[in-house]
C-alpha cells in the first residue's frame, strides 16, 4: 500500500470544520504553554493579508490545517500546524509541511521559520520539522526568546 493521498486546498476559514479545528488548536496551545507565550494566530490573524491557510482533506473529513505567513523580507513562517485527533499518525502533518515548503520555494523565499513550544507535547512536531531539515536557531520577526519557546529555520 502506498502513502495515503490527501487533498490539500487553500482555505478561507469560512467552513465549520476548519473553524472547529482551529479552536481545538488554540485550546491545545493554551493547555501546554502560559497564555502570554502563546503566539498561535486566531481567526482574524489567519485571515490577515500575507497569511495563507491550507486545509488537508481525507475524502470528506478535515484531517489538518497549516498556514504560511509572508514575513516581507524574503522569508516565511509556518503557522497553525494541527492534525485533527481522528487523523493522527496518517502522515497529515508531513504532507502539509511538504506542501508549505514547496510553496515557500515557489514564492522564492530564502528561509522558512517557525516558533514552537517546549516540552513533551511538542516533541512529535519537533521530530517532524527536524526530519524535513529544520534546525534550531535564534528568534525571528518580533519574537522574544523565553523558556517556553524555540525557533526553527529551514534554509531553502
Amino acid at each position: 500500500m502506498g502513502p495515503h493521498v490527501f487533498e490539500i486546498r487553500e482555505d478561507d476559514l469560512s467552513g465549520e470544520a476548519t473553524r472547529a479545528l482551529l479552536a481545538l488548536h488554540l485550546a491545545g496551545m493554551h493547555e501546554n504553554t502560559p497564555a502570554e507565550h502563546v503566539f498561535a494566530l486566531d481567526l482574524s490573524g489567519l485571515t490577515a493579508p500575507g497569511v495563507t491557510l491550507w486545509s488537508v482533506w481525507d475524502d470528506v473529513s478535515l484531517a489538518g490545517i497549516g498556514a504560511l505567513k509572508a514575513l516581507g523580507d524574503g522569508t516565511g513562517e509556518v503557522k497553525s500546524m494541527r492534525t485533527d485527533p481522528a487523523h493522527l499518525m496518517k502522515g497529515v502533518a508531513g504532507a502539509l509541511l511538504d506542501h508549505l515548503i514547496a510553496e515557500a520555494r515557489r514564492r522564492g523565499y530564502r528561509r522558512l521559520s517557525l516558533e514552537t513550544g517546549r516540552g513533551p507535547a511538542f516533541e512529535a512536531a519537533l521530530a517532524l520539522y527536524r526530519r524535513r531539515g529544520f534546525a534550531e536557531g535564534g528568534p525571528f520577526a518580533d519574537y522574544e526568546p523565553s523558556d517556553f519557546n524555540r525557533f526553527l529555520h529551514l534554509e531553502l
